[in-house]
């Protein structure tokens, strides 16, 4: 197969947090997964950019970026056939988003979900200035979101609920664009929605999120591991007593990895009344065992930045090559092509 041929799916990953269980069900998992397949140009990428927006404290930024893409190689991301690399690698992509931003009408970025959710908390609060904390990157950054999409003409685009809009607005972006400029420039990305996908509960039976502080970092220590599952909150029913694993937290993120069989056979044991402490453990032991391999890869790789920088590099490298033809077009659409 041709490598036009092939469907390009890009994901970006945020570099503001540790990964937890709950990104590598929903996210990391499944775009693994597609980094393997051959029919598919998998474009993986750390969204630097984007962290600027909420994160101003610089060590964060830089140890986040390095835990995330650790984990991602970790995990197994094929970068061979996957393209994966740091959004500040790419200098033609903020290019792409001064152009974009100058065919983007305003009216459309006051639509965003995020820029409309800090002016109704400024008016809820009495505030006069209802843009009162709101910086432009928060303001624009559907725009540079739609620049990492447009960038690599990424077919599909796998994202939550909350991310519609904004791929919605990049279609938009481009469709304007491709029209005052008289050409294809741009395809059209499609949204995907993982319907099915899980979203997995923290310790206290809300969603996992670190907003909420209740997550389990992927790759705690396995002293950590014991500990935070330990702190997953149960209901008061004895041992003896039967309990429902389909309302259960527990239960829940012990069958995001375990195989249907093994659900099927705890889920047993809940019916026939298993003492909290002994489920707990069982989770645990399941667990960390599934882990363990990966574990003991992320701590090598978070030992040798110097491996991390070069797959990057490697990937900025197969991005730009790419990028600059793309840019060296637009350029010229636009009017800012070379005299000769």
């Amino acid at each position: 197969m041709s490598q036009t041929a092939k469907t390009r799916v890009l994901t970006g990953i945020t570099t503001t947090g540790t990964p937890h269980l709950g990104n590598y069900v929903g996210a990391i998992k499944p775009a693994i997964e597609a980094s393997q397949d051959p029919n598919v140009q998998s474009f993986y990428f750390l969204a630097d950019y984007h962290a600027l927006i909420k994160c101003q404290d610089p060590k964060r930024v830089q140890e986040s970026r390095l835990e995330i893409a650790a984990t991602w190689l970790a995990l197994g991301l094929d970068t061979d056939n996957a393209i994966f690399y740091r959004q500040s690698d790419i200098a033609e992509i903020p290019e792409l988003m001064w152009m974009l931003s100058c065919v983007c009408a305003k009216g459309l970025m006051n639509r965003a979900h995020a820029y409309k959710a800090a002016v109704a908390e400024n008016e809820e609060a009495g505030d006069q200035d209802p843009d009162k904390g709101v910086t432009m990157g928060l303001f624009g950054y559907p725009v540079l979101m739609a620049a990492d999409i447009l960038m690599f003409n990424a077919n599909k685009v796998p994202v939550g609920r909350d991310q519609i809009q904004h791929i919605e607005m990049a279609r938009d972006i481009a469709g304007r664009f491709n029209h005052m400029f008289k050409g294809q420039y741009f395809t059209q990305p499609e949204a995907v929605v993982d319907e099915k996908g899980e979203v997995l509960k923290g310790l206290d039976g809300r969603k996992m999120s670190k907003s909420y502080n209740n997550t389990i970092p992927l790759f705690s220590s396995e002293k950590k591991l014991q500990k935070l599952v330990r702190k997953i909150k149960t209901n008061s029913l004895e041992p003896g007593e039967p309990k429902d694993p389909d309302t259960c937290t527990l239960f829940q993120i012990f069958s995001a990895f375990a195989s249907n069989e093994e659900a099927a056979a705890l889920r047993e044991q809940y019916v026939a009344g298993i003492g909290w402490g002994d489920a707990k453990n069982h989770v645990f032991d399941y667990l960390n065992a599934h882990l363990s391999a990966p574990r003991e890869r992320y701590i090598a790789l978070m030992e040798d930045p110097a491996h991390i920088e070069a797959v990057l590099q490697k990937g900025a490298d197969r991005a730009r090559e790419e990028a600059a033809v793309t840019m060296d077009r637009l350029r010229s659409a636009v009017g800012l092509g070379r005299f000769v």
